[in-house]
C-alpha cells in the first residue's frame, strides 16, 4: 500500500519562522514606523521620492530583520570574529585611500562605494559579547583592558575620518556590554565626574574657550564649533547657529497640539535644514506638538524597555550582553537626535530611528532588531519546546 504525504500549506511553513516572534517589541517598531511615514511625508513631499524611497528602506529593513531572526544566537556568535576583523580592515583601507565627500573621508569603493563604520556599529558589541562569553565565570581585570583596547580600535578609527556621530554610536554600544559584563563602579565614577566637571568648566568659561583663534587640540575645529554654537547658537544665528535656532523655533511653534498635518509653516517654508535626515524631529514637533512629542517618546521608551527585558531574560551571557547593547543603539540613536535638535546637545549627525530618511541606518537597525528578535525567540522556544 503506498504511503501518501500531504504537502503542508504555506502558512504551516511559515508558521516555525514566526514562532517565538516577540509581539510587544513589533508593536513598538510598528507604532514608530508609522510616524516616520507620517513625519516623511509631510517633510520630504516636495524631496522627489523620498516618501517611496523611506517605504523601501522600511520594507528592506524589515526582510532584514525576519532573516536575521531566523538565526540562533550561536550561530551568530560565530560571526563576531569575522565581522569585526572585516570591519577593522575596511576603516584602515579607508584611512589609507579611502573616498572624501565634504571634508570627510568615510567611504570606500569596493565594486560599490560603501561606509564601513556603519557595520562596526553591529559587529563591535557583538564582538565584545563574544569576549566576554568566552570568559565567563572568571573575568580578570585584564580582560576588561582587553575589551577597551577591541572597543577603542574602531572608534579611534572612526573619529579620524571624521564622524563623531558614528563614533559616539559604536562607542555607547561597546560601552554598554563592558558595563554589562560587570565593570566595577569604581572604574565607572571617575571619568563621569571628570566630564561631568569638563560641562560644567566649559559652561563656566565660554566666552573666553570659544573666542575666535582658540585651539582646544583635543578636537577638531568643526566639534569646537558645534560645542560652542550649543552653549549659543546666537553667536552665528545665519551660519553655525542656524540649525539649532530652527530647530528650537520649530519645536517651540507646534505648542500643544501642533499646527496640524501638513500644515507647519517652518517645515514647508524651508526653515529647517536636513528637514527630512537629522532634524525630521523638529518637523514632526511642529506639526504634531507636545501631544505628538510624548506618543513619541513612550513609543520610543517601551521598545528600550522591550529591549532591556529580552536581555534580562536571555538565556546565555552572550545574548544578554548583546541584546543589552542593541537596546542601548536605540536608545542613544533617539537621546542624541532629540538632544541635539532640542538644542541640549551638539548637533552630530545621528539620525531618528525609523523616522528619519537613510538607507544606511535602516539597514543597521533591521539587524539590530533581527538580533533582538532572534534572542527573543531562542529564550520562548526553549521554554516551550
Amino acid at each position: 500500500m503506498a504511503v501518501v504525504f500531504e504537502k503542508p500549506s504555506l502558512w504551516q511553513r511559515i508558521w516555525p519562522m514566526l514562532r517565538g516572534f516577540d509581539l510587544l517589541l513589533l508593536a513598538a517598531v510598528l507604532v514608530l514606523a508609522g510616524m516616520g511615514l507620517l513625519a516623511m511625508y509631510s517633510s520630504g513631499y516636495d524631496h522627489g521620492s523620498r516618501f517611496a524611497d523611506h517605504g523601501r528602506n522600511m520594507l528592506i529593513a524589515a526582510g532584514i530583520m525576519f532573516v536575521v531572526a531566523q538565526i540562533p544566537p550561536q550561530r551568530l556568535m560565530r560571526l563576531a570574529v569575522p565581522l569585526y576583523t572585516l570591519g577593522v580592515v575596511l576603516l584602515v583601507a579607508v584611512a589609507l585611500f579611502g573616498i572624501t565627500k565634504k571634508g570627510a573621508q568615510r567611504w570606500i569603493n569596493v565594486g560599490v562605494v560603501i561606509q564601513p563604520s556603519e557595520l562596526l556599529k553591529i559587529a563591535t558589541p557583538l564582538m565584545l559579547a563574544w569576549w566576554f562569553h568566552r570568559r565567563e565565570g572568571q573575568t580578570r581585570p585584564i580582560d576588561f583592558i582587553g575589551a577597551f583596547v577591541l572597543l577603542a580600535v574602531p572608534v579611534g578609527l572612526i573619529m579620524k575620518q571624521p564622524d563623531l556621530g558614528t563614533a559616539l554610536l559604536v562607542m555607547a554600544a561597546g560601552l554598554a556590554v563592558i558595563f554589562f559584563a560587570g565593570l566595577p563602579w569604581k572604574v565607572v565614577l571617575p571619568p563621569v565626574v571628570i566630564g561631568g566637571a569638563l560641562v560644567a568648566f566649559i559652561m563656566a568659561y565660554e566666552g573666553r574657550l570659544c573666542a575666535d583663534g582658540v585651539d582646544w587640540r583635543v578636537l577638531h575645529e568643526y566639534q569646537r564649533q558645534r560645542v560652542c554654537t550649543l552653549l549659543d547658537p546666537t553667536r552665528d544665528p545665519l551660519g553655525k547657529g542656524f540649525h539649532i535656532l530652527q530647530g528650537m523655533i520649530a519645536i517651540g511653534s507646534g505648542g500643544w497640539w501642533g499646527k496640524g498635518f501638513m500644515k507647519g509653516t517652518q517645515t514647508h517654508l524651508e526653515f529647517i535644514p536636513e528637514r527630512t535626515t537629522d532634524f525630521i524631529f523638529a518637523a514632526f514637533s511642529e506639526e504634531f506638538g507636545l501631544a505628538g512629542n510624548l506618543t513619541l517618546i513612550v513609543a520610543f521608551a517601551f521598545l528600550i524597555f522591550r529591549g532591556l527585558m529580552i536581555a534580562a531574560d536571555a538565556p546565555t551571557l552572550f545574548a544578554r550582553l548583546l541584546a543589552g547593547a542593541l537596546t542601548t543603539i536605540f536608545f542613544t540613536y533617539a537621546f542624541v537626535n532629540m538632544g541635539m535638535v532640542s538644542g541640549m546637545l551638539p548637533v552630530v549627525g545621528v539620525p531618528l530611528p525609523f523616522v528619519s530618511y537613510g538607507g544606511t541606518a535602516m539597514v543597521t537597525l533591521g539587524l539590530a532588531l533581527g538580533m533582538l528578535m532572534s534572542i527573543a525567540k531562542s529564550k520562548r522556544l526553549l521554554m516551550h519546546g
